[in-house]
């Protein structure tokens, strides 16, 4: 079998193993992070990444829980303290009237945006990187998850 195999069956070599662990670390720190600063802005860190993803676009619920890898049923909870707090709204689709979709407030936008920048550890160890590793990283990043520069 050679290195460029894809049989799941095959043991991992030694390279692999040691960047799949810095990958679970890397993951790990960013979620504690994340969970950090959510809590600093008084959000769960599910309802900080239903208002990040909201902050790009108004989407239905369904739409949110296929981002978020979740049942619809969460995100709708999620949605409905998010917008007792003034940070979310629910409008009808303007494309199909039967469809609500969720949508960032003024609020929300705010919120969103100071929590983004809340969130140092992602940007601090990038920040030692070049310009040009940092796009060698994201390649990379893109050819791992299949979608190619």
């Amino acid at each position: 079998m050679t290195q460029h195999s894809h049989d799941p069956a095959a043991p991992a070599d030694a390279l692999t193993v040691e960047v799949v662990e810095l990958i679970g670390t890397v993951v790990a720190r960013y979620h504690e992070e994340y969970e950090h600063a959510a809590a600093r802005h008084a959000l769960t860190g599910a309802q900080a990444r239903v208002l990040a993803l909201l902050s790009r676009e108004p989407m239905p619920m369904r739409r949110i829980a296929q981002q978020l890898k979740c049942e619809p049923s969460n995100v709708t909870g999620i949605v409905d303290r998010l917008e007792a707090r003034g940070l979310v709204e629910r409008r009808p689709d303007p494309d199909d009237r039967r469809v609500k979709l969720a949508a960032v407030t003024e609020e929300g936008l705010g919120t969103a945006g100071r929590l983004r920048e809340s969130l140092h550890f992602a940007r601090e160890p990038l920040a030692a990187l070049s310009a040009e590793d940092r796009a060698v990283l994201r390649d990379l990043l893109k050819r791992m998850l299949g979608s190619a520069p």
